[in-house]
């Protein structure tokens, strides 16, 4: 809860913050501090580009992050689907995927156009791909949910990865130079 709430408060704060910053320099009344509306294909577009970029976004973190080989490239390839959204997915729902975001936006606008697609389908897409990826591979499958292992930080979760087959690349390193 309290890092839902830091999430809401701190994008309100970051906006606010932007706004009274660049107030009559770059915070033209047409900016709308960035607020996320649906684009011109309407209400139906929006929920489904919010849910399949929120849907694809979850599954390759769950692949990538399960799949020792490719654990260390989690952050990258999640930013790399990140950059590529705003690119083409942006046109058609505003590219949201976070509803804080969406919100800290909105407040400040007054602008509460179709709020609720960005609440819903986020969580719908991406709690769609976890239950996939769980039919797919099982829940054996899921070793962490921590994104980075290469390296000397303790895992604060039930980490599958010591279970699931050789230890991280550092673990390694470190007993042979011992």
């Amino acid at each position: 809860l309290f890092y839902i709430a830091g999430q809401f408060l701190g994008g309100l704060a970051g906006v606010v913050l932007a706004a009274s910053a660049l107030q009559g320099w770059l915070g033209h009344p047409a900016v709308n501090y960035a607020a996320t509306v649906p684009g011109p294909r309407g209400l139906g577009a929006a929920f489904l580009a919010e849910f399949v970029i929120s849907f694809l976004l979850m599954f390759a973190v769950l692949v990538t992050s399960n799949t020792q080989p490719l654990a260390r490239f989690t952050g990258l390839i999640a930013g790399g689907l990140v950059a590529a959204y705003i690119f083409l997915e942006a046109p058609l729902s505003g590219m949201s995927m976070n509803p804080a975001r969406t919100l800290a936006s909105a407040v400040p606008a007054r602008l509460w156009t179709a709020l609720w697609v960005y609440f819903t389908a986020p969580m719908f897409g991406m709690l769609s791909a976890s239950e996939v990826y769980l039919r797919l591979k099982g829940a054996p499958a899921v070793h962490c949910a921590k994104l980075h292992h290469q390296n000397d930080k303790r895992c604060i979760f039930r980490c599958g990865y010591r279970e699931a087959g050789p230890a991280p690349y550092h673990m390694v390193q470190g007993s042979a130079n011992a």
